[in-house]
């Protein structure tokens, strides 16, 4: 469903549909948002589990019409939003970065291929990638993970044909529901082996910012089988979808979809929103029962005035007469909020700071460390 912060306004000089092409649709458009999403369940040699989340957002400056991206004197700019969480320690470590630097040669490929950096006040920087390198792999690079992904499943097209029409906006969506995971992450400034299982998410279209509702939840059970639902609420309609990728290759698509939230609810503690953590989906005609619950309650993402939910679940019910049991990451977006832009840049004003203060008394110590060997050499 549409990816973290993009709400879809009715666009009435919507280009025509054509159908998705692979290799091809899976490198860049030009679409007024388009994004590359990836999450994943990860474990290591000790079978402590992790999961992560990696998102490359490519806007229209101009068209998106996103009040604190509206002064970037470009047509079109880059940024990023990631998370890793330690399950172990239920602890959330996450990077937003409002603008990232896209190389010369992306694109440029035959396969996708994206090389970008994300700029900060540090030492250095990290060199990010999300590439195609062969038919069925890719690699996801950023300052936290380092992973090759090797598609099983041909892709989800959400609807049947990529294209869903949300009644007042659409939008071309495909999913890589089981990507099979080897690499590394990073917790605290140390690498950790891990292998496991990832999802990928691509999705474009002509749309401009604005404050509608969505719940989206990605699921991969035990057998095999992955579920893409969601509800998208416009403010005037709510439109429901499911999608299903069986071990056989096989898919369904269903829009008689029940997704009820339960009582488990987290209060942030910075925006002051309310996030449900705990849900039911039905599919009536498949006889699909799921009940998901949040692995960890703190998985707030906060970007100017846009705040969002982002993370695992765990997933537990009935398919068919079969009893399942799997993983999944939840997206919720269109809860209310206190959080203001102006509070947004006060406070990344401030991390900024204390990084360079930081980076500053580092690079002193060490001058008057090398001062006073040369000293007393």
């Amino acid at each position: 469903m549409p990816r973290n912060i993009f709400i879809y306004k009715i666009n009435f000089m919507h280009k025509e549909y054509k159908p998705i092409k692979f290799p091809t649709d899976e490198s860049v458009h030009d679409y007024i948002i388009e994004w590359w999403y990836f999450n994943g369940h990860l474990k290591d040699s000790d079978d402590n589990e992790y999961s992560f989340m990696d998102c490359l957002f490519r806007v229209d400056v101009k068209k998106v019409k996103i009040p604190f991206l509206s002064k970037i004197p470009l047509k079109t700019s880059y940024f990023s939003h990631s998370l890793i969480t330690d399950l172990g320690s239920k602890k959330f470590y996450h990077r937003i970065a409002p603008f990232s630097m896209i190389s010369d040669d992306s694109f440029s490929k035959p396969l996708l291929y994206i090389n970008y950096l994300n700029p900060e006040v540090k030492n250095g920087y990290v060199n990010c990638v999300i590439e195609k390198i062969d038919e069925l792999k890719y690699h996801l690079k950023n300052e936290d993970v380092d992973l090759i992904l090797t598609s099983t499943k041909k892709p989800i097209l959400e609807g049947g044909k990529g294209y869903l029409d949300l009644h007042s906006k659409t939008t071309y969506y495909y999913s890589l529901t089981n990507l099979k995971t080897e690499g590394r992450i990073k917790i605290k400034n140390k690498w950790i082996d891990v292998t496991g299982k990832s999802w990928m998410d691509h999705q474009w279209a002509d749309t401009e910012y604005s404050q509608d509702k969505w719940n989206w939840f990605s699921v991969q059970l035990d057998n095999d089988t992955e579920i893409v639902c969601c509800m998208y609420d416009d403010g005037k309609v709510k439109t429901y979808f499911a999608d299903i990728s069986y071990a056989d290759n096989h898919q369904e698509h269903y829009q008689e979809v029940e997704i009820t939230a339960l009582n488990e609810r987290w209060t942030s503690p910075k925006s002051k929103a309310v996030y449900p953590l705990a849900w039911k989906i039905k599919i009536p005609e498949r006889n699909i029962e799921l009940n998901l619950t949040a692995k960890v309650d703190n998985q707030e993402m906060l970007f100017g005035s846009i705040n969002y939910w982002e993370g695992p679940l765990r997933v537990e019910g009935n398919f068919g007469k079969e009893k399942v049991k799997g993983v999944g990451f939840m997206e919720l977006v269109g809860y209310p909020s206190q959080y203001t832009n102006v509070k947004y840049l006060s406070d990344e004003i401030g991390r900024t700071a204390s990084r360079f203060f930081s980076i500053a008394k580092n690079k002193a110590f060490d001058l008057t460390g090398n001062f006073k060997k040369r000293i007393t050499g």
